[in-house]
């Protein structure tokens, strides 16, 4: 694993600086790419400004996320323009979306990457550096084998990362594109992957985030049957490791044995991000889901039943095609119901291709903003009263970062926090650093964070 930018050769191929955008996925991906160009002896820099090139791996997922990509596109295109940078490469979702288009919308981009052409990134840059116009386009099928993500140059702290343990989806959610971008599901081995978290605990990796589009199926492509609960015991095994966090995770093939699995495990946390989408049933077999209410109501019961202190992040859509005021309400009364502990809301997008754009009923973005704000703020009560009922109480804290703002103060998360989609805490105490594991007392909140003293020395 390679977190150090290797030794340079005397005449280094060149400089790049890096963008990545979108997921904990695509940064698997620009991870890996990192690591094949400086491992072939380009140069990363912070700074586009003066760089031979950047990269700019895109995220496709939504029209805020496609706008968002072009924006960074257009403005590393306008440094060109300047002479500020040598050139721009274009990888990832909106780039597989596109296609060749990519570059007719944006001429001044020098090469497109598909996400299935990203382990050929050095022979583009290589294109590139001479000058080569005759390729400028990679795109490649999707591959029948998951592409290998180890010797990747991590962006992440160097105390976790995120572990992919497939690639693509073989669902078909009407509104969801992804599969479009991804392909179907393809799964990694178990002993490949109990190979990378290996690899990567030796470069100083305590928790282990699992990312996948789709956790719940892993297994079922390669093994014929669903072998999530093995992996999960195998990476309780890999010494090393403190934290273990599952994200992504389908609402379907979760049952007892694997709950179990899960709330037994002595490295997973008690924390587990479930899409749910919805809860009405017409609107969830409008969406295509292959659950209904009851159905995730039994589920969440026996998670809350089956796993002590579990804390559940979630996401929705409002604003659906044909979504009633009464369904949204009924929605709304689910979250207040549930009461879970995390949650993001988004309002439906048109994803051009998928089923849903032909449905009936499509609704004025005005109406979708406000159910997102109601349903926001209905999130936002419930989250609050979480963080004030943890005044008081003794937690395991990771330390993340130095607190830029506080003297003796630390940005950490507790077990039932992601990195960079949850809340924080902040801990106040002496010589501490980041990936230490330090047992606090929360003494106050800050909105949705958590404020907090070290009472033990962090280990």
């Amino acid at each position: 694993m390679n977190r150090q930018t290797p030794p340079s050769p005397e005449k280094p191929n060149g400089t790049f600086a890096f963008v990545s955008l979108g997921c904990p996925k695509n940064l698997v991906d620009s991870e890996r790419m990192l690591g094949l160009l400086a491992g072939e002896g380009y140069v990363p820099v912070s700074d586009p400004k003066g760089a031979d090139m950047v990269i700019v791996n895109t995220c496709a997922f939504i029209e805020s996320s496609r706008q968002e990509s072009k924006a960074v596109i257009r403005e590393m295109t306008d440094m060109k323009e300047r002479g500020e940078v040598g050139g721009v490469i274009v990888t990832g979702c909106l780039a597989e979306r596109m296609g060749p288009q990519i570059i007719t919308e944006i001429p001044l981009v020098d090469h497109a990457v598909g996400v299935f052409g990203r382990d050929e990134i050095v022979k583009v840059a290589d294109r590139f550096m001479n000058g080569s116009v005759e390729q400028r386009t990679v795109f490649r099928p999707v591959p029948v084998k998951a592409l290998e993500d180890t010797a990747r140059l991590r962006v992440t702290p160097r105390h976790f990362a995120y572990l992919k343990i497939s690639e693509g989806c073989n669902r078909t959610c009407t509104f969801c594109a992804i599969p479009k971008m991804r392909g179907k599901h393809v799964t990694k081995s178990i002993d490949s992957i109990i190979a990378e978290a290996q690899e990567l605990v030796r470069d100083g990796v305590r928790e282990l985030v699992v990312v996948s589009q789709d956790t719940t199926y892993y297994g079922l492509d390669m093994y014929g049957e669903v072998r999530l609960k093995e992996l999960i015991r195998e990476l309780d095994q890999v010494e090393g490791l403190d934290w273990i966090r599952f994200l992504y995770a389908y609402p379907e093939h979760i049952d007892e044995a694997l709950v179990d699995t899960w709330a037994s495990s002595k490295k997973v946390v008690p924390y587990l991000d479930m899409p749910l989408q919805h809860i009405n049933d017409r609107v969830l077999k409008r969406m295509q889901r292959r659950h209904n209410k009851a159905q995730t109501e039994k589920i969440l019961d026996l998670l809350r039943d089956r796993w002590p202190g579990l804390a559940m992040r979630t996401t929705f859509i409002v604003g659906f095609p044909g979504e009633t005021d009464e369904q949204f309400e009924e929605l709304l009364e689910f979250v207040k119901e549930q009461e879970f502990e995390r949650a993001g809301v988004f309002t439906y997008s048109i994803e051009e291709g998928t089923p849903a754009v032909k449905l009936d009923g499509h609704l004025p973005e005005e109406v979708k903003a406000e159910r997102q704000q109601r349903l926001m703020q209905a999130q936002q009560e419930i989250a609050f009263a979480h963080a004030q009922a943890k005044v008081g109480q003794e937690l395991d804290v990771i330390i993340d970062a130095v607190d830029p703002d506080e003297e003796n103060s630390w940005i950490g998360r507790t077990k039932s926090d992601a990195p960079e989609i949850d809340t924080v805490t902040f801990v106040m105490g002496e010589d501490l650093e980041p990936g230490q594991i330090v047992r606090v007392r929360v003494i106050d909140t800050l909105d949705y964070d958590l404020v907090s003293e070290a009472i033990e020395s962090p280990r």
